[in-house]
């Protein structure tokens, strides 16, 4: 797995990485309402982390797209707060360390936008996610933060940068 690549989403991107987080959706059989899988812009991720302090990557594999994250101001929040956002992987990357290595870079160009602490939302059943969540230095909090509009992630966890 040492070809892959971290990079900016671009543009051509939108079509794979919409296709990539249908499917884990698909795969998991995750809730599609009140989740990312609803997002008005879920097509359109390049122009969506086009805004200010807002970054997505995308994990290329042999020229395919494998794995994707993000991160955003936390809508209705202070300044100093992030969100890391839809962070999906195709089922042949995970546990590989692959996904360490996208939270590492999500996590690193938070600190560089002079974001403080990052929210994240996730869900009961993805333990896997939720041990690189903990590993990463996030914190299960009581009550869900900002307006996300997910009211099916039932989970919620904050980092201090």
């Amino acid at each position: 797995m040492e070809d892959f690549v971290i990079r900016k989403i671009e543009k051509k991107d939108n079509p794979a990485v919409a296709a990539l987080i249908r499917a884990v959706f698909d795969e998991m059989e995750i809730p599609k309402v009140g989740t990312a899988y609803e997002d008005p812009y879920l097509d359109l991720m390049f122009e969506e982390y086009s805004k200010a302090r807002a970054a997505y990557f995308v994990l290329e594999l042999e020229g395919k797209i494998v794995g994707c994250a993000g991160i955003a101001q936390l809508e209705n929040e202070a300044e100093t707060l992030c969100e890391l956002q839809k962070m999906y992987f195709s089922p042949s990357t995970r546990g590989l360390g692959l996904g360490a290595k996208m939270m590492d870079k999500c996590l690193q160009t938070a600190k560089e936008f002079a974001y403080l602490n990052c929210y994240l939302e996730t869900m009961p059943f993805m333990h896997g996610a939720q041990k690189l969540y903990k590993r990463s230095g996030f914190e299960y909090i009581d009550q869900p933060m900002g307006s996300t509009g997910h009211t099916s992630c039932p989970i919620w966890m904050l980092k201090k940068l």
